[in-house]
């Protein structure tokens, strides 16, 4: 990928590229034509109204740093994740239509990283702001072990989403860096600054914002490295794919996967009957399963070991209706679903 696309925030010139439009056009986002109050091309007013981001997650950490002087829209529909994602509609004009865009740039976000370059090259008025901006060096090697790195979801209706664009060569790190709080806190400063950039008049009510939000995500990290010490085993079992390495990273504990990362590949017999003599041995009574994802192997996993349980974990990158109606953004989907499952997985309770 072109290094200049690394920067915190760019901004383009010119018409849209035939190229990206062409296989961006007559996709339509679920934000239906951008967030309320968001500039267009036709505003004369100057005013910053907001625009979309490329996934559930950063839409909550954007809507929370902008307050009540922008909004941010999410185009990925509920039940989906925002990686191996592919807009339908006209969602590059949507966005060309707003103030900003906020992704992560990384080849599981293909669709996003073609919409940025597009409004990179085209769009002067759009600012295109890059959460990963200064972490690339911090990103985790993804284990291909169990595949080629390739992120799929399995929406609410069943149907599977597979990744899409890049080779192995591009897919060597993990995404899922906002899993992890701390680092988490440090993609909201970047968006914070990138606010700040855009809309410089309300730089100093963003920084305000961002340094709210990231004290409560510093109680996140206290409370996940209380279930650390507290733990009375060190490694837990989850049936499926396994989003969860940056927090095993932080903070010390192993999960077993017989998937490995990427759900579009079946584990063998052996694996299967490998991870149930880890549940028996290590007296595991909870199996952790991906609330994307089928509870087929955790049943399976569940019926034929000394298990009692099963506990859904989330892996932050969408939403689902239920936790929407209950008013869950990323610190509820962390404090409410994963770590509870966690305490029960690892004997921390």
């Amino acid at each position: 990928m072109d290094q200049s696309r690394r920067s915190v925030l760019k901004r383009g010139a010119g018409l849209v590229g035939a190229g990206v439009t062409a296989s961006l056009a007559g996709c339509s986002g679920t934000g239906g034509g951008g967030p309320d109050g968001g500039a267009n091309e036709g505003d004369e007013s100057g005013s910053f109204g907001g625009g979309y981001t490329a996934f559930f997650t950063l839409t909550d950490w954007t809507n929370r740093v902008a307050g009540d002087r922008a909004s941010f829209d999410d185009p990925v529909e509920v039940g989906r994740l925002g990686h191996g994602w592919e807009p339908s509609g006209t969602l590059a004009a949507d966005v060309a239509a707003t103030d900003a865009f906020v992704y992560l740039d990384h080849p599981e976000f293909a669709w996003a990283q073609d919409l940025a370059s597009t409004l990179e090259a085209d769009y002067d008025s759009v600012a295109v702001i890059d959460g990963l901006s200064g972490l690339e060096g911090d990103l985790l090697a993804w284990d291909h072990d169990h595949g080629d790195g390739s992120e799929t979801a399995e929406t609410e209706d069943g149907h599977d989403e597979g990744g899409q664009g890049g080779d192995d060569g591009d897919r060597q790190t993990d995404p899922h860096v906002w899993v992890d709080p701390v680092r988490s806190a440090e993609i909201v400063e970047t968006i914070a600054a990138g606010l700040g950039d855009a809309d410089p008049d309300n730089a100093e009510v963003y920084a305000d914002n961002a340094e709210a939000y990231t004290a409560e995500l510093d109680e996140v990290d206290a409370a996940f490295e209380s279930l650390a010490e507290r733990a009375t085993r060190d490694v837990a079992v989850i049936a499926g794919h396994n989003s969860f390495q940056y927090l095993e990273d932080r903070y010390g504990f192993r999960l077993h996967s017989p998937v490995g990362v990427s759900p579009q590949n079946e584990p063998t017999q052996t694996e299967i009957a490998d991870t149930i003599e880890i549940v028996d041995r290590e007296g595991i009574d909870t199996i952790l399963y991906d609330r994307f994802g089928s509870t087929t192997l955790a049943e399976a996993i569940l019926e034929n070991s000394g298990a009692t349980e099963m506990a859904a974990v989330s892996p932050a990158g969408g939403t689902t209706r239920e936790w929407n109606e209950a008013g869950y953004g990323y610190l509820e989907q962390m404090t409410e679903i994963n770590l509870p499952a966690f305490r029960r997985a690892f004997g921390a309770q």
